[in-house]
């Protein structure tokens, strides 16, 4: 949080400069002219949109991490072990505001001390918790898909998907598609295409791809570059 503060803090300072020179073009030590309301108005607002929008956005495009909590190791995700959701998100960083009461995030600091899970009233309305990540260790043994993707040369820079795009896809879709991973190369040629074509019917009009001229290789690549994009939201070591 103090990471954050200190970001936005000097994010608010050049945002109050740059209202000044906007609108006198200069600023002098000795001068201060006087302000008409509407700046002022229009620095308020956006100051309130940058110290508010920032943790909503940023939790929610960085996989629930501010810059202070990437830095600490920390991130937000929701009850049941899933990545943040947009309402979540929004909730969580609302609720700021009565977290901060009655000033200096009193508030929230005694509900962190005293909940059961640490969590501040934004944390219990919105359904989420902070949890510290681990460090991925390295593994001996690759699983027989890991070992797959690996010899047909696929990585995730293999398929470019806006951020946007990727939130759009549930827990629904991420549970077929790691079922369809982990199964795949368990099943006949025949049951595997076909397989393959109906999680490619469901799948890539989510990620805005046509199935039209592609050969059932390619669908397999492309659903298992998604499930490599999805699994480092969906399913990571707590």
């Amino acid at each position: 949080m103090i990471i954050d503060q200190i970001i936005l803090t000097i994010t608010s300072i050049l945002v109050v400069v740059a209202m000044f020179f906007v609108e006198f073009g200069q600023l002098s030590m000795l001068y201060i002219p006087e302000l008409s309301s509407l700046p002022i108005a229009i620095t308020i607002i956006l100051l309130f949109i940058i110290n508010w929008g920032y943790f909503f956005i940023v939790e929610y495009f960085s996989g629930g991490r501010t810059i202070g909590k990437r830095f600490m190791g920390v991130r937000v995700i929701q009850d049941n072990g899933h990545s943040l959701t947009l309402l979540s998100s929004l909730i969580r960083n609302l609720l700021r505001i009565i977290d901060s009461l009655p000033s200096g995030y009193l508030l929230g600091i005694i509900m962190i001390f005293f909940h059961s899970k640490h969590k501040r009233l934004g944390d219990l309305v919105a359904g989420t918790i902070v949890i510290h990540e681990r460090k991925e260790k390295k593994k001996n043994k690759s699983t027989a898909i890991e070992k797959e993707i690996a010899a047909r040369g696929l990585t995730k820079d293999d398929l470019v998907i806006d951020e946007w795009t990727l939130k759009t896809i549930g827990m629904k879709e991420w549970n077929l598609l790691k079922t369809y991973s982990n199964r795949l190369l368990q099943l006949p040629v025949i049951e595997r295409k076909e397989l393959t074509k109906e999680m490619a019917r469901i799948l890539y009009p989510k990620i805005g791809l046509e199935i039209d001229n592609k050969s059932n290789r390619d669908l397999e690549n492309t659903l298992l570059i998604l499930y490599l994009l999805l699994k480092e939201e969906w399913e990571f070591e707590l």
